[in-house]
């Protein structure tokens, strides 16, 4: 039912500004109940963090590859498949994304493993789409070995990687360290696993619809060196001939005593970074590659990593009246940190709540002197978070941050407390020589490591982006603010936010955005690194839909430079205004257009209050590879929104 704010709306009615005022009291109000009516047992937010469709597809390959039940969940698994198939037969990197051939090859292998037959009207259009797409030969480099694994695509075919990567020393240009964090954690196992080529076989015609010629599946990958020396890509010629030359030396293993030394260091290194729970790294590829690799070592089911890396993985399902599938990773103390700023901005009153939150936050923080970030900062003292529940080894710098900002504003004395102090000192020492922060790791911007012939996703490093460095910025500013009567860290935090600065000068585009690493895309970076006002205002303004509200495609990733809008969504608007807010009058008429466009499309929800409703994802992976849609950023970022604006009106009058 239409609301009479809305119907005022649709006739052309602007309330007052003490109309808007109660309206926004009264939407923060509705907003506050939803929030508290969600929070878990413990005190802590986790909502859904949905992906595409290749990651349930790949924990169905594990399943059927390692022999475990896919009868009990077989119809769920379908259900959800099935529902997010585009009206093309393909299937897309997020919702409302064009569709990926590998994405839809794997989601086709899956419904087919799962019993679903190829004539069913679905697994046509999906197998047109595949073709018309090029065919099965046109998959990225993960979906090559999955299918490999299957016998579907030949081993020969896959870029060479041999195991004796592991032993390189941290001082060699190229190691394991060099990679991000998200890489190495999936390489360790996959080093492994191209060591075995292990087939658990299919008919071998199991998948020959998907291909334009199935006698001829030995498809080499990427280009030629002709192409790639008349082009003059020196770097990625380079890997291209060592990777023909690792090929001609079966990929190393002529050299027996040498691999079986490099194959037991590399489960050592695996073993020593797999958490008490089982998980790897808090997040999917590397748990689900890491179970790969230690069955294939000889180790049996019940043997406790991988029987313990099985049941994180189920940890990670999610099922509904969609059916069930499997997060990429969880988001637990991103998620509390988060709608903890959030109700803090919205000044709710239940402060035990809030109390209980940062409870349960500080509870998490690493303070133990392990982590791969140590190898390049070993005298630094820990003190960061990590996003999901187990992951010791992995703490990153965002969390951090918004850990830091949900503590003040919970509680200003916070900023003298170990808990702050241990916090910023680490996340002082995680800086960049370029003057801003990347998610996980320092100095990690060898970017030539993205022309290895297994590296299809550009995203082998960590490198400094302007939204982590905004946030913390923010972090450190509102520190400085409250440490004016006892300044501890105050010197240290200046210095470190002159370095963010200049690294925000030095990175805004032309236009005056700034590009989105973690968030879609120019709005999220804008709104966080707002520092060269006049421009970046103007471009925000400039970005503003009709109905009052914000939004940004994904696609926006594919052209960068040029900014695309699409219809307005509740996460990206409120990024705007806060923005916004932050430097411009509440009179301006951009700010008021965006906040009635908040309090207007929120809308009731099934169990208690009401949120936003956003059906596409705002949030990214890897730009142009890996998407994800957090369930909660449609609802803590208005809040904030809101919030902040009431905090000014109230302030003014």
């Amino acid at each position: 039912m239409m609301t009479l704010r809305e119907e005022g709306h649709k006739e052309g009615i602007t309330p007052g500004k003490e109309q808007l005022t109660s309206d926004i009291e009264h939407s923060l109000k509705l907003a506050t109940e939803y929030a508290l009516s969600s929070i878990r047992s413990d005190g802590h937010w986790c909502g859904e963090l949905r992906s595409n469709v290749t990651i349930t597809a790949e924990y169905i390959f594990l399943r059927h590859a390692l022999g475990l039940d896919l009868r009990t969940d077989n119809a769920a698994y379908c259900r959800y498949i099935l529902s997010q198939q585009n009206c093309d037969g393909s299937w897309g990197l997020a919702p409302e994304y064009p569709g990926d051939v590998s994405t839809t090859t794997e989601a086709y292998l899956a419904l087919k493993l799962l019993g679903t037959s190829p004539d069913m009207p679905a697994m046509q259009q999906a197998r047109a789409f595949v073709r018309k797409a090029g065919g099965a030969e046109k998959v990225r480099v993960f979906t090559r070995i999955f299918l490999a694994t299957f016998g579907l695509f030949p081993w020969d075919a896959v870029p060479q990687l041999p195991v004796e990567l592991i032993l390189l020393p941290s001082s060699c240009p190229i190691n394991m360290y060099t990679l991000a964090s998200w890489a190495r954690g999936t390489i360790a196992p996959l080093l492994i696993i191209c060591h075995h080529q292990p087939v658990y076989a299919l008919p071998e015609d199991y998948l020959d619809e998907l291909w334009l010629d199935p006698t001829d599946k030995n498809v080499p990958y990427g280009s030629s060196l002709r192409d790639l020396l008349s082009r003059g890509d020196i770097t990625g010629l380079a890997f291209s001939v060592v990777d023909n030359l690792l090929y001609y030396l079966n990929g190393l293993r002529s050299v027996p005593l040498l691999r079986s030394y490099a194959r037991r260091k590399c489960i050592q290194w695996i073993l020593e970074r797999q958490e008490p729970t089982g998980d790897w790294a808090g997040i999917f590829p590397p748990m689900h590659a890491s179970i790969y690799a230690f069955v294939l070592e000889g180790y049996e089911l019940n043997d406790p990593p991988v029987r313990l890396g099985i049941q994180a993985l189920e940890n990670f399902a999610w099922e509904d009246e969609k059916g069930k599938r499997i997060q990429a990773c969880v988001s637990p103390v991103w998620d509390t940190a988060l709608m903890s700023i959030g109700l803090c901005d919205a000044m709710s009153p239940d402060k035990q709540i809030l109390q209980q939150a940062i409870t349960w936050i500080r509870n998490r923080q690493l303070l133990k002197p392990c982590g791969d970030w140590r190898i390049y900062r070993s005298k630094l003292a820990p003190g960061g978070f990590s996003f999901e529940y187990e992951n010791s080894h992995y703490p990153d710098v965002d969390d951090t941050a918004a850990i830091i900002l949900a503590q003040l504003k919970q509680d200003p004395q916070s900023v003298a407390s170990d808990s702050v102090i241990a916090a910023a000192t680490w996340i002082l020492g995680m800086q960049n020589p370029d003057g801003g922060w990347a998610a996980f790791d320092v100095e990690n911007d060898k970017l030539f490591l993205n022309k290895i012939p297994f590296s299809d996703m550009d995203s082998l490093c960590d490198t400094s982006c302007a939204d982590i460095t905004g946030r913390i910025l923010e972090a450190f500013g509102l520190m400085m603010k409250r440490e004016l009567k006892r300044p501890v860290l105050s010197p240290m935090l200046r210095h470190a936010c002159i370095r963010g600065i200049t690294y925000l000068a030095s990175t805004q585009e032309s236009n005056g955005a700034w590009f989105g690493r973690w968030g879609c895309n120019y709005i999220y970076g804008t709104c966080h690194a707002l520092g060269l006002v006049a421009p970046a205002l103007q471009w925000l303004k400039s970005k503003q839909n009709d109905d009052g509200g914000w939004g940004e495609p994904l696609l926006s990733y594919r052209t960068p430079g040029t900014q695309l809008q699409q219809q307005s969504t509740p996460s990206q608007t409120a990024w705007a205004l806060m923005g916004l807010l932050a430097h411009l009058p509440l009179t301006d008429p951009a700010i008021e257009r965006g906040i009635r466009w908040l309090v207007c499309s929120q809308q009731p929800e099934k169990g208690n209050g009401a949120s936003w409703p956003e059906a596409v994802y705002t949030g990214t992976g890897f730009p142009n590879h890996f998407y994800l849609g957090y369930d909660y950023y449609r609802h803590y970022f208005p809040m904030m929104a809101l919030g902040r604006y009431l905090q000014a009106s109230q302030a003014q009058a």
